[in-house]
This record gives C-alpha cells, sequence and structure tokens, in this order.
C-alpha cells in the first residue's frame, strides 16, 4: 500500500496502523514521489491526501486509475465540502476520509474496500493447516477446528504473516484495537489455541512474541 500525505505526524500514524494490519507500506510527500513509486509497479491501494506540496491530487485521481486500473484510493483531506466528496469518488476513488480522523477507522475502512471488491484470499495455507477465511473456519487435515472469535483473528494475523515473529503489543493492538487489555490476555488465548492445534504450530520466541510453528 502507498500512503501519500505531506503532514510527517499523520504520514506516521496511517503507516503504523496499516503495518499492524499486516501490510506492506511505501510512502510519499508529494505527487512527484507518488508517481516516482507508481512507476516501479502498482500498489493494492492507495491512501491519498488531496493537498500536496505540488499539486492538487484530485486532479491526479483519473490519471492513477489509467496507470494502475486495479489499484484502490481513498482520498485523505481536511476538506469536508460534500462537492470534494463526490467529485472524488465520481473520478474514481474508491472512499474519502476527513481529518481529524481516528487511524482505527481508516484501518477499518481499507479492510471494507478490500472485501468489496473481492481482494482478500479465501484461503491461507501454511504447512498442514488450511484457514478459510471466508467461513472463519480453521482445518488441519481433514478436521475441523472449533475457534473463538479472537482465536481466529489470532490465527489470521500469523497466516498472513507466516514468517514474521509478533510482539504481544502488537497482537493485542491488531485483535483487540485499542480496547484496554494486558498483553496477559495474548498469552492466555495462545496457551488456549496450542491446546487446540499443537505446540509445534505455535511457537513462542523467547523475549520477542509469537509465530507459527
Amino acid at each position: 500500500m502507498l500512503v501519500v500525505e505531506d503532514e510527517e505526524d499523520i504520514l506516521e500514524v496511517v503507516s503504523r496502523y496499516l503495518k499492524l494490519d499486516s501490510h506492506e507500506v511505501f510512502t510519499a510527500r508529494s505527487l512527484e514521489e507518488m508517481y516516482s513509486v507508481l512507476e516501479k509497479g502498482c500498489v493494492e491501494l492507495i491512501v491519498l491526501d488531496l493537498l500536496l506540496p505540488d499539486g492538487d491530487a484530485m486532479d491526479e485521481i483519473s490519471s492513477i486509475k489509467v496507470m494502475c486500473p486495479e489499484t484502490f484510493i481513498i482520498v485523505l483531506t481536511a476538506l469536508r465540502e460534500d462537492r470534494n466528496r463526490i467529485l472524488g469518488l465520481e473520478l474514481g476513488a474508491d472512499d474519502y476520509v476527513t481529518k481529524p480522523f481516528n487511524p482505527r477507522e481508516l484501518v477499518a475502512r481499507v479492510r471494507a474496500v478490500m472485501r468489496r471488491k473481492g481482494s482478500l484470499e479465501k484461503v491461507l495455507i501454511h504447512k498442514d493447516m488450511k484457514l478459510i477465511v471466508h467461513e472463519r473456519v480453521l482445518q488441519i487435515g481433514d478436521e475441523l477446528v472449533n475457534l473463538s472469535a479472537k482465536e481466529f483473528d489470532i490465527l489470521l494475523l500469523l497466516f498472513q504473516n507466516p514468517r514474521r515473529v509478533f510482539s504481544r503489543s502488537e497482537i493485542l493492538e491488531h485483535v483487540w484495537r485499542g480496547s484496554e487489555r494486558s498483553d496477559r490476555i495474548v498469552d492466555v488465548y495462545m496457551s488456549t489455541l496450542r491446546k487446540k492445534i499443537g505446540k509445534q504450530r505455535l511457537v513462542t520466541v523467547r523475549g520477542v512474541g509469537y509465530r507459527l510453528g
């Protein structure tokens, strides 16, 4: 994903939350930098601020869609006028978020756009495990494993990043999304998951966190 934003604080926050949601993130602070990234290859989604130092990004939406027709665009701007929102959507943007905003809301909008466009993978496979995303089911061999909603969300995070080690705080932020919980609850859920899927399939990296086995 590409975040195009000239305000450094917003750029950092948006990038961090998208990374916590398991996305690879590129950044640009101007239209020139944005096109420099896109010339190397189209991204899955662009979070696009409209008011940039070298121009109005509203004028670039159509060009982006011609250059990268499969790329989704969420417009991010301080402008609140309905005409700007409507124009952005008519030009090809997929959604619109106004500043100030909650970064978790933006992540939710990103997920909704991806889901609406059918971009989420339906089945994720790791060795002998199969996570059927649209049914929220885990299958090991021929056996279906009964999971709670949070257990499934934890496994989804790990399946999407099978080689990555996630800290307790990262899992807490992604799965519980800012609700007031201690890191200890992650250990409790991991212990329960191990009993259901086997210790060898869910590994503790001492002093760091958890990953798939």
